[in-house]
C-alpha cells in the first residue's frame, strides 16, 4: 500500500531573530538536512509526497483552547511568556503546517491510500500543551492527530510512542485520563535533574481516573543509553502492554535527540536502532504507523535516523544492530520501575511468582555520551539492497498462490550431485521428492548467503524435515553465516553433533519440557495460548536472538508445530528485525499452500495480522518461561531486563 512522506517548504521559513542560545539549535537546516539524505538514498523517490496543509481552526480546537495571529513587534515579548519558545513572523503558518501535516497522514493510512508514513514537520508539538506554547512546541501535532483519529475515523485504541529525549508533558497532560490513549514515554530524567523538571515525568506517574496505567513513563536516569536499553524497553515494557491494549492505530513522537551525537539527550543508540525500533512497532495495528517529527538537533544524526526510519517504514530490511546487546545498569532499574508502577493495572505485567527476581550483580555501568558522534555515526550501517527481497521455493507444481509482484518463486535447484553429498547422511532425504525438495533449499540457501536474495521459503516433506533442516544449518555455516539461529518448532531435535561453539544457537519449541541444556542449546514447551504464545516471544525468544546478533535466522515448522497462521506470522515478522532480514522459514509441504503465501507476505515487509486482545498467559507457561529466564540469565543478560512483577 506505500508509504507516505509529507512536507511543506514553507516549515522552513521560521528562525532565530534574536540572540537565544536555548533556542538556537531549533533551526530550519533540521528539516533540510533530512529531506536531502531521503533524496541521496533514493528513499523520498518511494514514497507518496505529500504537500501538508495549515490545520483549520476547528482542527486545531481540538486540543487547544484559543490560537492567535501577533505582529512582529509583539513577537519578542510573547515569547517571553513561555519556556523555551521563540517566535518568528511565519511560526503560527509554520505551526499549522506541522499540525496539518499530520492530520493528512492519518487520512492517508486510515482511508488506506498508504500503509504508513512520516510527517517530516517543524515545529515539533509533544510540549505544547492546551493553552501553553512550550519547549519550541506550539502545536500539539500528535495530539491533534490522535484527536482527529477519534474524532473523524472513530477509532477507540491508539498507541502514542514518544522516542524524542525529553518527556512530552503536553501529550501527557491532554489524555492522562482518556483510556482510549495509551502513551508511552521514555525520556532523560536523572531523577528530575532535567528539562521539563517535572515530577510527573517519573515511573509512578501512570494516569488518572479513568486513565489510569493508560500513561507510561520510562525515565532515564543517566545519559549513554543505547541500542540494547533501547530495545529492552520495548521487549520488555512497551510491547507487552501493546498487544494487551490492541491498537487500531501506532503514532509516533519521532524525536532523534534520543540519538548518538545529539547534544541535548547525550545518548548512545544509533540510527540504525530506529529502523529496528520501527519495526517492532509495525507488528501491532495492522502496520499503520504514522510519525511525525519533533526533536534531533545534530544534523547527521537525526538525518540518518531518519532514513533509517523511512526505509523501515517502506518494508526494507533493518541493519543489523551494532555494539554489544547487554542493557546497562542504570536501564534496567528504570525498566523495571516502570513495570512495577505498570503491574497493578496490565494482566500482561501481572505473571505469578514469589518474588520479584534481583538484578544481578556485574551490569554494565551506561557510560556518557561524547560530545561529538562517535564512528558508528560517521560510517553508518548501510547494507546494499539484494536483487530479490523474498522467494518461494516450492516442489509441488499444482500448488498456487497470491503473492506481491515483487516476491518471485523459485525454479532454480542447486546441482543433483551437490544436493546428493548433502543428502548422505540422511536416510530420509533419499527418495527422490525430498532430494528435489532439499536441492531447491540449498540454491535458494545459496542465493541468500550470497546477497541475491533477503529472505525466503522453502517446503520439504515431512518424514524429511529434520534432516533438511540439519543439512540448512551446516551449509549455512559452512558457506559464511558467522552467527546462525534456528527457531524450531515442534518435532524437530537438535542435531546431535552440533558444536556448541557459540555460532549456532538452537531454540526448540515443541510442547515438552522446559530446558536449557546450554546457553546455546535451549528448548521450552509450545504455549497454549495468544497471552502465552506472546510471553515466549518478548520474554525469551527475541532476547535470545538480540543478544546473540545472529546474521542468518532458520525458522522451521516442522511437524505437531501447532501454530496457526497468524501466530507463524507474527513470530516471522519479529524475527525479521535480526539478520539485516536474512530469514529462511521451513515448512511441511501439506501446510504449505496455508502458510507459505501469509509468511512471503510478512517476510517481505507487510504486516501480520493482528492477534486480537491477548489473553492472559498459563500458570504452566509461566513456570517454564521462569525457570527457563532463571538459568539463561547469567549469560544472556537481555532476557535479564524482563523482571516480571508479582501481582498485588
Amino acid at each position: 500500500m506505500g508509504t507516505a512522506l509529507v512536507y511543506h517548504e514553507d516549515m522552513t521559513a521560521t528562525r532565530l531573530l534574536w540572540d537565544d542560545p536555548e533556542c538556537e539549535i531549533e533551526r530550519p537546516e533540521r528539516l533540510t538536512a533530512a529531506l536531502d539524505r531521503l533524496r541521496q538514498r533514493g528513499l523520498e523517490q518511494r514514497c507518496l509526497l505529500l504537500s501538508a496543509r495549515e490545520a483549520s481552526e476547528e482542527e486545531l480546537g481540538l486540543v487547544h483552547r484559543e490560537t492567535q495571529v501577533l505582529g512582529k513587534e509583539e513577537l519578542q515579548a510573547l515569547s517571553g511568556q513561555f519556556d523555551a519558545i521563540c517566535f518568528h513572523p511565519s511560526t503560527f503558518h509554520c505551526a499549522r503546517l506541522a499540525a496539518g501535516a499530520g492530520l493528512q497522514l492519518v487520512d492517508a493510512v486510515l482511508t488506506g491510500a498508504v500503509q504508513n508514513g512520516l510527517a517530516l514537520v517543524r515545529p515539533p508539538g509533544h510540549h505544547s500543551q492546551r493553552a501553553a506554547a512550550n519547549g519550541f512546541c506550539v502545536f500539539n501535532n500528535v495530539a491533534i492527530a490522535a484527536a482527529h483519529a477519534k474524532q473523524k475515523h472513530g477509532l477507540h485504541r491508539i498507541l502514542v510512542v514518544d522516542w524524542d529525549v525529553h518527556h512530552g508533558q503536553g501529550i501527557q497532560y491532554l489524555f492522562e485520563d482518556d483510556p482510549s490513549i495509551l502513551y508511552f514515554s521514555w525520556h532523560r530524567y536523572e531523577h528530575g535533574r532535567f528539562w521539563p523538571f517535572l515530577r510527573e515525568s517519573d515511573a509512578d506517574a501512570v494516569g488518572r481516573g479513568q486513565g489510569l496505567g493508560f500513561t507510561v513513563n520510562l525515565p532515564w536516569n543517566q545519559v549513554g543509553m543505547g541500542n540494547a536499553d533501547y530495545v529492552a524497553a520495548f521487549l520488555h515494557l512497551l510491547l507487552p502492554l501493546a498487544f494487551e491494549f490492541d491498537p487500531e492505530l501506532v503514532l509516533v513522537s519521532a524525536g532523534f535527540d534520543s540519538a548518538i551525537g545529539d547534544p541535548e539527550g547525550q545518548m548512545q543508540a544509533t540510527p540504525e536502532c530506529f529502523a529496528h525500533l520501527t519495526q517492532l512497532l509495525q507488528v501491532l495495528a495492522g502496520g499503520r504507523v504514522c510519525a511525525m517529527l519533533e526533536g534531533g538537533y545534530h544534523l547527521e544524526s537525526l538525518a540518518e535516523s531518519v532514513c533509517m526510519t523511512v526505509q523501515t517504514l517502506l518494508g526494507d530490511p533493518a541493519p543489523p544492530l551494532s555494539g554489544s546487546m547487554v542493557p546497562c545498569q542504570s536501564a534496567l532499574e528504570s525498566i523495571q520501575s516502570a513495570r512495577a508502577a505498570q503491574a497493578p493495572h496490565w494482566k500482561s505485567l501481572q505473571l505469578q511468582e514469589e518474588r520479584p527476581p534481583p538484578l544481578l550483580p556485574g551490569g554494565p555501568v551506561c557510560k556518557g555520551a561524547a560530545s561529538a558522534p562517535s564512528s558508528l555515526l560517521d560510517q553508518p550501517c548501510l547494507c546494499p539492497a539484494p536483487s530479490v527481497r523474498t522467494a518461494v521455493a516450492l516442489t509441488a507444481p499444482d500448488i498456487t498462490l497470491v503473492l506481491p509482484p515483487d516476491v518471485i518463486q523459485q525454479e532454480g535447484s542447486a546441482l543433483r550431485e551437490e544436493t546428493e553429498a548433502w543428502a548422505r547422511p540422511h536416510e530420509s532425504l533419499a527418495r527422490e521428492e525430498a532430494l528435489a525438495a532439499l536441492g531447491k533449499l540449498l540454491y535458494l540457501l545459496d542465493g541468500m548467503l550470497d546477497g541475491q536474495v533477503n529472505s525466503g521459503i522453502a517446503a520439504t516433506p515431512a518424514s524429511a524435515a529434520a534432516a533438511t533442516l540439519d543439512v540448512a544449518i551446516r551449509r549455512g555455516l559452512s558457506h559464511g553465516a558467522q552467527r546462525l539461529l534456528c527457531v524450531a518448532l515442534g518435532q524437530l531435535d537438535r542435531p546431535p553433533d552440533l558444536a556448541h561453539d557459540g555460532r549456532s544457537l538452537w531454540l526448540n519449541i515443541r510442547g515438552k519440557e522446559a530446558a536449557a541444556l546450554s546457553m546455546f542449546h535451549v528448548s521450552t514447551p509450545l504455549p497454549a495460548m495468544t497471552g502465552g504464545f506472546l510471553s515466549c516471544i518478548l520474554g525469551l525468544v527475541l532476547p535470545l536472538a538480540y543478544s546473540f546478533q545472529p546474521d542468518l535466522v532458520l525458522v522451521a515448522l516442522g511437524p505437531g508445530h501447532g501454530l496457526q497462521g497468524r501466530h507463524a506470522a507474527l513470530l516471522a515478522a519479529m524475527l525479521r528485525g535480526l539478520a539485516g532480514g536474512r530469514v529462511l522459514a521451513l515448512l511441511e509441504e501439506d501446510s504449505t499452500p496455508q502458510l507459505a503465501g501469509i509468511l512471503a507476505r510478512v517476510l517481505n515487509g507487510e504486516a501480520p495480522p493482528s492477534l486480537g486482545a491477548s489473553s492472559v498467559a498459563s500458570p504452566e507457561d509461566v513456570r517454564a518461561l521462569m525457570y527457563l529466564r532463571g538459568q539463561l540469565e547469567p549469560q544472556w543478560k537481555m532476557l535479564q531486563v524482563g523482571a516480571f512483577t508479582p501481582q498485588k
